[in-house]
């Protein structure tokens, strides 16, 4: 789950992290309420979407001239200038695509006069079990660039859990940023503030980029990106209160309701299968015969009717789906039980594109009766190899 770049700021300020003073808007009105409340005079009106890139975005309603969604405003009237051309427009950025995303707040922080700026990160590196700690000198807009021609400018520093923050880590990302003196002090500081806090929420991501030094030599975190590992918030209810359901695809909420795990993609084939390693080796079969699959959709070890239903329903919602592949492996769930579900929800949702079910396990050759008796046009495969070739024919004969 991800989160505001506001909501992740009052996160870290309670972990004792430096923050410039900032308040959200969901208005125009409450924009300029804001910056009045600020210091000023500079103010920096942010656009708050799942995204980033924003200050090298584009607004799609106002040209290729208009400015980002970053902005320094100069009086409350710029403030409230750029808060009418945000809110309720799209920003697109280098991680949204072309679709963009809608502006729906905004947060207006104090200015900051930066005399320097930073790179600064945690994340699980799952290859070594550790947590690994991220820094470069080279923070701003363009550490993509940096990663990518100068990868020796950016230093990595990994922790043991089972050892946990030490403050050798916190000297080694100071050194990384070439800090001395009180500054230096600072960042080993905030490093240690950075672990507590990630590993405390349990996130898997957090991204301070820019951290920055300041002109009267303070270190402040300027931007940040936080994600959470789902599969731990029911330890956060607070962190779960700040979930924003108008950053997420309508299709993904949804599946989340029923417990089936469901990512959109760009092909045209549907997929609904059991397992997320049988998903992925599904999903690259289908891209091996030539075509593409329109989504990850994992049902889970204990798919019930409804559930096959709802998945049913959720893949036919993406109007690129020209066919749809069922391949499931029963071992605690049983193949005849996903049979009826596979025809009661054909049914239900009046099934208009080719299908091919392919099931394996416990109880498979009813399953397979299921399917053959119900009268509905279901094409069987022996195979996941004999499935991926006849839903990718199928669909290119019905083009």
């Amino acid at each position: 789950m991800n989160i505001h770049e506001y909501q992740a700021k009052e996160l870290l300020a309670k972990y004792g992290v430096g923050i410039p003073a900032g308040i959200a808007a969901l208005t125009v009105e409450e924009a300029v309420a804001a910056a009045k409340q600020l210091p000023g005079p500079l103010y920096v009106v942010k656009a708050q979407i799942h995204a980033g890139g924003r200050g090298k975005g584009k607004f799609k309603e106002l040209g290729p001239d208009a400015k980002g969604g970053v902005r320094l405003a100069k009086s409350i009237e710029e403030v409230e200038a750029f808060a009418k051309e945000m809110l309720g427009n799209t920003l697109v950025t280098v991680q949204t695509g072309e679709a963009g995303k809608q502006v729906n707040r905004l947060y207006v922080t104090d200015g900051v006069d930066i005399a320097k700026e930073y790179y600064f990160s945690m994340l699980v590196d799952r290859a070594s079990g550790r947590v690994a700690m991220i820094a470069s000198t080279e923070g701003g807009m363009d550490i993509e660039e940096v990663a990518h021609s100068t990868p020796e400018k950016i230093t990595t520093v990994t922790i043991d859990p089972a050892e946990g923050f030490q403050p050798h880590h916190g000297r080694a990302v100071a050194y990384a940023l070439k800090l001395d003196g009180d500054l230096n002090k600072q960042a080993q500081k905030i490093a240690k503030q950075i672990y507590e806090a990630f590993m405390a929420l349990d996130c898997d991501m957090l991204e301070i980029n820019p951290l920055v030094e300041t002109k009267d030599s303070q270190l402040l975190v300027l931007d940040t990106k936080m994600s959470f590992d789902s599969n731990a918030l029911y330890r956060h209810p607070d962190v779960f209160a700040l979930r924003d359901e108008t950053e997420e695809d309508p299709a993904e909420i949804e599946a989340s309701k029923y417990d089936l795990a469901y990512i959109k993609l760009d092909g045209d084939i549907g997929c609904m299968v059991n397992g997320a390693g049988l998903a992925m080796a599904t999903m690259d079969i289908i891209k091996l015969n030539g075509s593409f699959p329109a989504n990850f959709l994992d049902v889970g070890g204990g798919a019930t009717t409804e559930k096959v239903t709802a998945a049913f329903k959720i893949i036919l919602k993406d109007p690129n789906v020209k066919g749809i592949l069922v391949n499931i492996f029963g071992g605690i769930m049983k193949c005849d039980v996903i049979a009826e579900g596979i025809v009661a929800a054909a049914k239900e949702v009046n099934l208009g594109v080719p299908l091919v079910v392919r099931l394996e396990g416990t109880n498979v050759q009813q399953g397979k009766d299921i399917l053959a008796n119900s009268g509905l046009p279901i094409v069987p495969a022996n195979d996941l190899g004999d499935a991926a070739k006849k839903i990718v024919a199928e669909v290119k004969s019905a083009a």
